[in-house]
């Protein structure tokens, strides 16, 4: 199955469904900025994450209570991610009391901390996998994408130290001009240090990404990605998930039809019954001080559970509830048939036009056309 962050973890209301009822769909999926400190400048990134403290942060006793209200409402994947959450001196007690709630707790990093001991650590508090980005299949690419020098060794350290604890991970790559070339490349070394899965992220241009708005891949490049990632599918002993590249779950069923294939959880996993853009329609995102986004590149401020519960956020959030009322898409993604599946990149469409709901800037497909 191609599910982000690993099998066994099926939501019984994970088909790609609208809900224009107004009752809320599982929540699936929790992204969590525990900390925005991070060691790395990487130029890509989201927050526009420093080497440095940032104020406001949640305590303890809040992640913690944050914890206790997802588990009155939904049994999601939590993902703890940043900056660099190993930097948060607490992290190993958060992770241990969502281990302990039930939830499935996972962990990105960016490799170069995960020491021996680390790696150890993370084991023994239950994290069930981590991810590590490689945006470079060698030194030179990827420490110019990291912007610090020995970034792809210290990465490989910290893999090597995750295989020796047995401790489950996947790689990360988010796509650009710069290293689209690279990309088999990088799936190789993915395969040759025992990934269990590979993920691609489609870049969207905020934060630090927006400096480099420019090294997006455009629109024929972006198609033409997707129809090689899946081909890979049953090339490589990985699973594979495209993110912020919602168009693949529209060009999964256009190839399956052309193959004579009925998209099934029987043939294609959770991939036949999850859909792209999950931005609060089964995934939310958790900033450091405690703001409820759809997604992280999606910064619109959906309330803040200092203030009020995740559950209530989750629930009644107007931007939530537009987001799941797929009727109310602009555009060409509104007059979509693959609109249930696909959606658009919420946050590309946000960043390019002001408008959450306006169609996916980087989209070939036309509506209606014969496939």
């Amino acid at each position: 199955m191609n599910h982000p962050w690993g099998k066994n973890h099926e939501s019984k209301k994970a088909h790609p469904s609208g809900h224009a009822s107004g009752r809320a769909p599982a929540l699936r999926l929790v992204a969590w900025e525990v900390t925005r400190t991070c060691n790395l400048a990487c130029v890509h990134c989201r927050a526009a994450a420093q080497d440095r403290p940032y104020e406001n942060e949640l305590t303890t006793e809040e992640c913690l209570g944050l914890l206790d209200n997802i588990a009155t409402f939904a049994d999601p994947i939590i993902i703890l991610t940043g900056g660099e959450p190993l930097l948060r001196p607490d992290i190993l007690e958060i992770a241990a009391y969502g281990t302990q709630k039930g939830f499935r707790m996972t962990m990105a990093v960016n490799g170069t901390l995960l020491t021996p001991d680390k790696a150890r650590r993370l084991k023994e508090v239950g994290i069930r996998r981590i991810s590590v980005s490689l945006d470079g299949a060698t030194s030179a690419s990827h420490d110019a994408f990291r912007q610090v020098p020995g970034a792809f060794e210290g990465a490989l350290r910290g893999i090597e130290n995750a295989k020796a604890e047995a401790l489950d991970f996947q790689i990360n790559t988010t796509i650009t001009r710069q290293n689209h070339s690279e990309l088999p490349a990088i799936q190789e070394l993915a395969v040759s240090l025992g990934a269990t899965a590979h993920h691609i992220f489609l870049l969207v241009p905020m934060g630090r990404g927006k400096d480099i708005a420019q090294q997006g891949i455009d629109a024929e490049q972006y198609e033409k990605t997707l129809h090689w990632f899946y081909d890979q599918r049953d090339r490589v002993p990985l699973r594979l998930k495209a993110t912020c590249a919602p168009h693949y779950y529209r060009i999964l069923r256009q190839r399956a039809k052309a193959e004579g294939r009925e998209v099934s959880p029987q043939t294609f996993g959770l991939d036949a019954m999850t859909r792209g853009c999950l931005g609060g329609t089964g995934f939310v995102f958790v900033s450091h001080v405690g703001r409820v986004q759809p997604c992280g590149y999606l910064e619109l401020d959906c309330g803040n559970v200092r203030e009020k519960t995740l559950s209530d956020l989750w629930h009644h959030s107007p931007i939530f509830r537009d987001l799941r009322e797929f009727r109310k898409y602009e555009g060409k993604c509104g007059g979509c048939e693959y609109v249930r599946v696909c959606g658009g990149c919420r946050a590309r469409a946000y960043e390019s036009t002001g408008s959450y709901l306006a169609e996916e800037p980087l989209c070939l497909y036309r509506p209606g056309q014969k496939t």
